[in-house]
């Protein structure tokens, strides 16, 4: 039965020649509409964080806080449901789980615009949590690939890019279109709802892995639960220290992402709207080369030991650049931009290449999108439990100082986790040689 199943799921290659050609040009292919689609996913994400919602409170915490916050405990209850729905995730109908779950996301925001605050605030919880299950869905399609580290490199700077890009749209909406603060997420959303479709229908030509990408990479299949116990297992002190060094990311990216706005009001930039894109073009440019070169590395245990390294200097590149902006040695548009690299230069690896070659350097079968879940489950309820416990307690924050203060700090416990997850890993490779 599984030899039918495979064999029919390779027959479109042969309608497909242009893509079934070499691995290269699937590649090449599979990265731009990948690159793309999220892209146009994030446009129904965070336009909103463009905003400020100045002068708004509510139960003694600050508007757009609570905004923040409704979305991330819905992308915070997504990922802890994405484990298990990623992990068991099969081929077929995954186009419309991609539309279905973006048109209630954008469903959303048609009614965060329409109901009064602070009402409308439980609209952005209902946007956070379809949007939480679409990056396992859209990585489903490109991992267990010989090509995987570019075309994973394309897919996750689609979300530095597009961090920048959609806040530069929703800028752009306010400031030359006069659009209202509430409508400004419906609206974007609505400049990326075609572009979207073309795009999925795209991704679904993807041609599956080929043999040769299943001899290097393992198959990729759906993980019961027996399976993800059992990974588990085998890897549980190196899968936590994974897990700590991506929660440590997430939280300063989530907070770099969602109040830079007002760091940059801080720091004197108001309605500047390409300021966001001028800092994430390059940032994405050069995470692209850096992740997307280690396709060239056949060897996966080489390439998963390299993947630590970026995390490494991820650390040290926001630290020293943070100390060095402190001390007034660089100007805020290279702090932010330096600060945003170092950022996803840990950030990245973990959402492109780590699991993935993970899987492959210890030749285990099962998926990548399970462990990418797992390590962002927790990386979530540490933004989560950080946002929260600044307005529990009251916490008056200048952001900017907040933000420098604690990359800092950061940085060095970084730098030792990421020490001790090499060396794990490592004696672990040497144990099962």
């Amino acid at each position: 039965m599984s030899g039918l199943y495979l064999s029919v799921e390779r027959m479109p290659l042969k309608n497909n020649s242009i893509l079934a050609n070499s691995s290269f040009k699937t590649g090449i292919y599979a990265a731009i509409v990948a690159f793309l689609s999220y892209t146009m996913i994030f446009g129904f994400r965070k336009s909103f964080t463009v905003c400020t919602f100045d002068g708004m409170a509510f139960w003694g915490l600050g508007y757009k806080t609570l905004l923040v916050l409704s979305q991330m405990l819905g992308y915070l209850m997504a990922k802890f449901y994405g484990i298990k729905f990623i992990a068991e995730l099969k081929r077929m109908g995954r186009n419309k789980i991609v539309l279905t779950l973006v048109g209630i996301s954008w469903l959303a925001w048609l009614l965060f615009a329409l109901v009064p605050a602070p009402f409308n605030i439980v609209f952005l919880f209902m946007n956070g949590f379809p949007l939480g299950m679409l990056w396992g869905v859209i990585f489903s399609y490109i991992e267990g690939r010989k090509t995987t580290d570019f075309i994973g490199a394309a897919l996750a700077v689609s979300f530095i890019f597009s961090s920048g890009f959609v806040k530069s749209v929703g800028g752009w909406l306010m400031v030359e279109w006069h659009v209202s603060e509430f409508w400004v997420p419906f609206l974007t959303g609505l400049v990326f709802a075609l572009p979207l479709l073309l795009f999925i229908y795209l991704m679904e030509q993807i041609p599956p892995p080929t043999e040769e990408d299943i001899a290097l990479r393992m198959n990729r299949t759906p993980m019961c639960a027996a399976d993800r116990k059992k990974f588990i297992q085998h890897f549980l002190p190196g899968i936590v220290a994974a897990v700590i060094i991506y929660a440590f990311a997430t939280i300063f990216r989530d907070i770099r992402d969602n109040f830079s706005a007002d760091m940059w009001k801080e720091m004197g930039y108001l309605n500047q709207p390409a300021i966001f894109s001028k800092t994430e073009t390059p940032i994405t440019l050069v995470i692209l080369v850096l992740i997307g070169s280690m396709v060239l590395i056949k060897n996966s245990f080489k390439a998963f030991m390299l993947s630590h390294v970026f995390i490494l200097l991820g650390f040290i590149v926001a630290g020293l650049s943070t100390w060095l902006f402190s001390n007034g040695g660089i100007a805020p548009i290279w702090w932010m931009t330096l600060v945003g690299l170092g950022l996803y230069m840990v950030y990245i690896p973990f959402n492109a290449v780590y699991f993935e070659r993970m899987i492959a350097a210890f030749q285990f079968t099962g998926n990548a999108g399970f462990l990418i879940y797992v390590a962002d489950s927790f990386g979530y309820l540490g933004s989560v439990s950080v946002l929260l416990s600044k307005e529990i307690f009251k916490v008056q924050l200048n952001w900017v100082h907040f933000f420098s203060n604690s990359v800092m700090g950061l940085s060095v416990a970084g730098v030792m986790i990421t020490g001790y997850s090499m060396f794990y890993f490592y004696r672990k490779k040497q144990t099962t040689i």
